[in-house]
């Protein structure tokens, strides 16, 4: 590591935290401790909370009381019933269609949540694996840019004995300087980008801003294989989280409507009463008296006019139903569009990746030509020097047409939903 940027790694190590992951354990953390996923998660528990409210009418409940009070003439009702020393009431829907489909919307919304939920697992693990990826690939450019400074110093070094010597004219001290401060500004550059990366990970992790993930030392993430393009596009279309809450928006749409249209249905509630009467309240007003009385039964409500709001309600939801089923048809071909461009960033991906490869190994072999010429006299070490800085260029460029097919590739797994399948399996990076 060089001066400038060891001072500004130490001034940050002094209150940042570094944890070393792979790929793997940074993608399963995310799913345990992102931000975005504990918020998706509290949804899903609201959700889940709205069934129990929607259920609440049908389940039984129990009301004591007292009515008591003096009665002067004949008794009044206090409250709908009877004075009396104690009294208890069961509340209860028996039947109740439109209550029942806002149960069943209810339960369907909370499937939706789920959805939601797995939607948003994949575009975590999608990011993480992406910052991840942007890590790997600054650290590795940090390595081969300091590399190719020590060749650049080394040169600068070389050219000022050459002109010392006469051998060379002093503008090329200049030159070799120059290309020593390119350099140094490359490596800051590139150590600022890799330290940005490493925090922006943490932050995505759930961690503070003050922490930074460092990607595992490896030759290069394994990412699981990708489908041909054909069954990909199959794959994609039958497990889209997108197209799946879709669906089970379309689901509940279904049942709101049904729910409109049962209002003109009758509903049937549980009538059950007791009440413990005091005798003085009642002896003037009633021929005969007892203390316990109760009622069980029920009432039956029949909408004669119902009006015309909830027909209204019910052609608004059949609109809005209609515009479902046309984002469900501008998903399907959206999902196929992108994926098949998708494999087309794949396949240049690839192309630009082996003519980085052949345009390294040609470098390489230069090298080899030159430490020949040299070792036979025929070449100064300062163009040899060069030559090796001319390499690392060739292999910054070679790692990025690596990252460049990682992010493509992750990109069609992200599509597929191929990359959280692979997270619990633990496939990535494995």
């Amino acid at each position: 590591m060089k001066p400038i940027a060891l001072v500004f790694l130490i001034a940050v190590s002094a209150y940042a935290e570094v944890k070393t992951m792979t790929l793997q354990q940074a993608l399963q953390t995310a799913l345990q401790q992102s931000p975005d996923l504990v918020l998706a998660r509290l949804d899903q528990d609201r959700a889940r909370y709205q069934v129990t409210i929607a259920r609440d009418p049908f389940v039984p409940k129990v009301i004591a009381g007292s009515g008591a009070a003096k009665v002067f003439g004949y008794p009044n009702p206090i409250n709908g019933n009877a004075p009396s020393i104690v009294q208890a009431q069961t509340l209860m829907e028996i039947f109740n269609r439109p209550q029942s489909y806002q149960v069943a919307i209810a339960g369907e919304n909370l499937r939706g949540a789920g959805l939601d939920l797995a939607k948003k697992q994949e575009q975590v693990v999608y990011r993480v694996g992406s910052l991840y990826l942007d890590a790997e690939q600054a650290a590795r450019s940090v390595t081969v840019a300091e590399r190719e400074l020590d060749n650049l110093k080394r040169v600068f070094e070389l050219v000022k004995e050459r002109v010392a010597e006469g051998r060379d004219l002093p503008i090329k001290t200049q030159e070799a300087n120059v290309a020593v401060l390119r350099g140094q500004q490359r490596v800051e550059n590139l150590t600022d980008d890799m330290l940005n990366a490493e925090t922006s990970l943490a932050v995505a992790l759930g961690m503070t801003a003050d922490d930074r993930i460092r990607p595992a030392a490896q030759e290069s993430t394994e990412l699981p294989s990708i489908d041909t393009e054909d069954s990909a596009i199959a794959a994609a279309l039958e497990t889209s989280p997108e197209l799946k809450r879709l669906e089970s928006s379309m689901q509940a749409k279904t049942l709101e409507v049904k729910s409109y249209k049962a209002q003109r249905l009758p509903t049937v509630d549980l009538v059950a009463q007791y009440s413990l009467l005091a005798k003085t309240d009642y002896t003037e007003a009633l021929a005969k008296f007892q203390h316990n009385n109760g009622e069980i039964g029920a009432s039956i409500q029949v909408p004669l006019l119902a009006g015309k709001s909830a027909r209204a309600y019910a052609s608004q939801a059949e609109v809005d139903l209609e515009k479902m089923r046309a984002q469900v048809t501008q998903t399907r071909n959206r999902i196929a569009t992108d994926l098949r461009k998708s494999y087309q960033d794949v396949h240049k991906a690839e192309t630009a990746r082996d003519l980085a490869k052949a345009d390294l190994d040609l470098a390489r072999e230069e090298i080899s030509v030159d430490l020949a010429q040299n070792e036979e006299g025929r070449l100064p070490i300062s163009a040899l020097e060069s030559a090796r800085a001319v390499e690392n260029e060739k292999w910054i460029a070679y790692y990025d047409s690596l990252h460049s097919l990682d992010v493509a590739r992750l990109n069609v797994l992200y599509q597929t939903g191929k990359l959280l399948a692979s997270v619990t399996s633990g496939t990535p990076g494995k």
